[in-house]
């Protein structure tokens, strides 16, 4: 089986920074793309940064310019730094994996357990 473990949610006042973490484990023979969702309150799920096994990248534009996603592949670890936090940010942020979990089968769709994000005064 594999696991999705996310770390560094929590409360910011606007302007402040905080940076999540997204720790793949398990079975893992390859990962393709990884990437950050977020569900505000009373919202759909949304796509907040992705960023494929080469490094290619792309983002909401409502945080383009403000939050940057990265990877360590060796680690199968992403992170989310998120620069200049608005009240609207708010919301729980699901990290996701697409892996393989062997050389034999197609990929799988992984889900992390969600981490809050409140940004307050």
């Amino acid at each position: 089986q594999v696991q999705l473990v996310e770390s560094g949610g929590g409360l910011v006042q606007p302007g402040g920074s905080l940076r999540l973490s997204c720790a793949a484990s398990g079975r893992i023979f390859s990962i393709n793309a990884m990437g950050w969702y977020r569900q505000p309150p009373g919202k759909e799920l949304e796509l907040v940064a992705r960023i494929t096994s080469g490094g290619s990248t792309n983002y909401a534009d409502s945080v383009k310019g403000r939050f940057t996603i990265s990877r360590d592949n060796a680690k199968n670890t992403v992170y989310l730094q998120m620069n200049s936090l608005k009240p609207e940010d708010t919301a729980v942020y699901s990290c996701h994996a697409n892996l393989y979990g062997d050389r034999w089968s197609a990929p799988v769709d992984y889900w992390g357990q969600g981490t809050q994000v409140t940004v307050s005064s």
